[in-house]
């Protein structure tokens, strides 16, 4: 249970960290985010989401 917090804890960190280091760039990203489909963002999130767990999987061993 503690790995999930340290996760989640790193999550926020690496959010909070783009939000402070380019925040006009985080706003055009939201901006261009909120013209796209549902589809569209689901269809990333799906990216990402995979993207996340093969690397879990590659750095969990």
């Amino acid at each position: 249970m503690a790995e999930l917090w340290a996760a989640l804890c790193l999550v926020a960190i690496l959010e909070g960290l783009l939000l402070f280091a380019a925040p006009a760039a985080w706003k055009r990203t939201v901006e261009h985010m909120l013209q796209m489909s549902d589809e569209q963002v689901r269809r990333i999130g799906a990216v990402v989401l995979m993207l996340g767990l093969v690397s879990l999987w590659v750095v969990r061993g």
